[in-house]
Order: structure tokens, then C-alpha cells, then sequence
């Protein structure tokens, strides 16, 4: 029989596109992963994986059961958080406000798990600049909001809480010298033409980091858009550091990118729930903050 254990271990090796780093993000060893996925194969007698120089690739096969593997983890994991008859009496609507990062990155997973599992409940949501929705949550506009709280500056006046770390780490071409060297540093970056992102103030976030060290990146672009990025990264124009939440192994045009630990300390990109301090949360209210809670996800 299949484990579920085994399909996590088979997501998490799809979604790093390695072993190694599915190991890491799994917190077991790498021989864990490498069993599990020839279990599945030999059960499934079918090959989900290519593997070649720079790690693994999804078959044909293996693309399709990635897809049924998802739909029985979050069928699983509803079943056991979520009894829908708990909830049909919750009834009304909410404002929700998120944050350009959040709408794409974040968000549409649990949003969709909400309203699968309080089918009274109408979700509002909007797409806003952070201090949009600081103003907005203030004045009532926003009945709460998902946004990036490290970003966070009206603390005065906002609560929030805190549902997912997400480290950041440096973004490379396969081919990159910087894959081979057993430590990165922010001096080695400097050296390297970087591609800066700035949708959701990521550069302001970059600048307070660097400004703690003597060095600088050298910009060579400036993008709102997360796919440039990406794209000239693996296309090996240059490097840059963002976070695991927005990373993916491969750009659009099917080149890798690998994502490599740095070595001086860097902040956090911080994802939470937001609201105006001392609100009367409403039942809906209520019921989104302790779904979001259950959902929480520690990376430190």
C-alpha cells in the first residue's frame, strides 16, 4: 500500500527538482527520499523521474500522479482539520486585502480550502500595496489582510500574526560557479551583475540588509515581475536573493535554477494575517484567523 509518507516525500522531490534539497526541506536523509520514490515506482510500475547531472525531472507519469498525489494530501489533511458540517452555521462575508507576493504566491491554496470548507461564508478580496492596506484595515475598508508582516510599519495601530518564515537564499544558473563553492557569501554576490526584484518593496528589504555590510549588489536590472527574475537567472545574466516561498526550480523556458544558503545572517520574509488592534472580529472573522492558524507553517 501507499503511504503518505511516501507521496510527501515524492512532492517534495518534484517541487526541489533534487534530492538532496528535498531531503533538507523534509528534515530527513537523502536515502529516506531515494526509497521512497523507487517504492512508488515499483508499486506504480512506472517511472516518475529522470534523473540526470543537475537532479530530477518529472516523467510524463510522473507529472500526472504529482497531480492526483496533491489532491490526496489536501483531501487528507481536510478530513482530518476541517469536519464541513462544524461549520455550515458559520454564514456572512469578509474583506480580505492581500499583497501582490501573497495573491500569487501564497494565498489561493488556503482561500480555496476556506470556502471549500465554509460554504456559507463570501470571501471579498482585494490586491493592494501594503500601505494600502495599512490605510484600509484603519479605516475600515479591510476587514483583515494577508500580507508580508516583516514589511509591516503601523504596528501602532495593527496587530498581526505571523503564519510562515520563509528564508531567503541565493538564486543561480545550474551552471553558475557559485553551485560549487561550499559557502556563498554576500561578498561573493557583490561581485556578480544582480537582477534586483522591487514589487512588495523587496528592494527596500534587500537595501536594509546589504547597508549592514560593506558591500553592495551590482544592480544591472530593476523588475516588478518575479518570472524576469527568474528567467535571466537561469538564463545566467545574473544572480539574485529571494525568498524559498516564491522559488521554483525551473524558469519558463526550462532552464534550472538553483537556490544556495548564504552565509551572514538575512532576514526573513514574513507572511501573516493583519488587523486593525482591538477589533471585534465577527464569527467569519473569527473562523478565517483560527483556519489560517491551524495552517501555520514555522520554517525557522
Amino acid at each position: 500500500m501507499i503511504s503518505l509518507k511516501q507521496i510527501r516525500y515524492f512532492i517534495a522531490a518534484a517541487e526541489a527538482g533534487q534530492i538532496t534539497e528535498a531531503a533538507s526541506h523534509q528534515n530527513i536523509s537523502q536515502s529516506a527520499i531515494t526509497t521512497a520514490i523507487k517504492s512508488l515506482e515499483e508499486m506504480l510500475d512506472a517511472r516518475l523521474f529522470e534523473r540526470h547531472s543537475h537532479g530530477i525531472t518529472l516523467t510524463y507519469e510522473g507529472k500526472q500522479f504529482l497531480h492526483r498525489a496533491r489532491n490526496v494530501l489536501t483531501a487528507v489533511e481536510e478530513a482530518i482539520r476541517f469536519p464541513k458540517e462544524a461549520h455550515r452555521n458559520i454564514a456572512g462575508k469578509m474583506r480580505l486585502a492581500c499583497t501582490y507576493t501573497v495573491s500569487g504566491y501564497y494565498i489561493p491554496e488556503y482561500v480555496t480550502r476556506f470556502i471549500r470548507n465554509f460554504p456559507n461564508v463570501e470571501l471579498e478580496l482585494f490586491e493592494a500595496p501594503r500601505g494600502a492596506i495599512e490605510e484600509g484595515l484603519i479605516s475600515g475598508h479591510y476587514d483583515m489582510a494577508v500580507m508580508l508582516t516583516s514589511n509591516l510599519l503601523n504596528q501602532e495601530d495593527i496587530a498581526y500574526e505571523t503564519l510562515m518564515k520563509s528564508p531567503r537564499k541565493l538564486w543561480v544558473s545550474s551552471d553558475h560557479k557559485l553551485v560549487q563553492q561550499p559557502t556563498v557569501t554576500l561578498k561573493d554576490i557583490a561581485e556578480e551583475p544582480y537582477v534586483m526584484l522591487t514589487v512588495d518593496e523587496a528592494s527596500n528589504t534587500a537595501q536594509k540588509y546589504w547597508n549592514k555590510t560593506p558591500f553592495r549588489p551590482n544592480t544591472i536590472f530593476r523588475t516588478s515581475s518575479v518570472e524576469a527574475v527568474r528567467g535571466l537567472v537561469a538564463n545566467g545574466v545574473g544572480v539574485t536573493i529571494l525568498s524559498d516561498m516564491v522559488y521554483r526550480p525551473w524558469s519558463l523556458e526550462g532552464h534550472r535554477i538553483e537556490a544556495r544558503e548564504i552565509s551572514e545572517k538575512i532576514p526573513t520574509m514574513d507572511i501573516g494575517l493583519a488587523w486593525k488592534q482591538e477589533k471585534e472580529f465577527s464569527s467569519v472573522e473569527m473562523a478565517f484567523r483560527e483556519f489560517m492558524s491551524q495552517m501555520k507553517v514555522e520554517f525557522d
